[in-house]
């Protein structure tokens, strides 16, 4: 019969290869961990220049994210017919934002 042979040769055949697929599961799993390792140190790197950078900078980040959104708000109060924007008196004059509806 050809099954019994058939058998015989598919059984011998994956013994043959089982050491090496179960060693190309032994290396991918430490290149996996070698590369989160690695991945790990660059995201720690890059948290460590930004807290650096912001320590360095003080208020400036700060205050340039302020400018950033209120010409962001700005910008959207423009379009909206529904808002006054009033310049009250001169130089030193304050400001005064109306919602008029």
């Amino acid at each position: 019969m050809i099954l019994p042979q058939l058998r015989y040769d598919y059984s011998t055949a994956w013994s043959r290869t089982f050491p090496e697929r179960v060693r190309f599961i032994v290396e991918k799993a430490e290149q996996e961990r070698q590369a989160n390792a690695i991945r790990a140190e660059g995201e720690a790197e890059s948290v460590d220049t930004i807290l650096r950078t912001v320590a360095k900078a003080k208020d400036g980040l700060v205050i340039i994210r302020r400018i950033e959104a209120s010409k962001e708000i700005a910008k959207t109060l423009a379009g909206n017919p529904n808002v006054t924007y009033l310049i009250i008196g001169g130089k030193e004059g304050g400001k005064l934002l109306l919602g008029l509806r």
